[in-house]
């Protein structure tokens, strides 16, 4: 019976360790996304900008919210 306890809780801290990574990953997917859409959006012009419907100092929350959905 002990040994099953054992087993269990290995599997416990494989799952944590496991989806520590993944959480990780995910940060770093959800940063390349913000980071990626600031660039973009940096290198347009105003005029560009503009027929989007933004406004320069608009291109960090418009970045944040593509990555993270804030």
């Amino acid at each position: 019976m002990a040994y099953v306890n054992v087993t269990r809780a290995r599997g416990g801290i494989a799952d944590r360790i496991a989806s520590f990574f993944k959480g990780v990953r995910e940060s770093q997917l959800r940063y390349s996304v913000y980071r990626q859409t600031v660039r973009e959006l940096s290198n347009l012009t105003d005029r560009e900008l503009s027929d989007l419907g933004l406004h320069r100092a608009e291109i960090e929350r418009v970045a944040l919210e593509a990555a993270y959905g804030k």
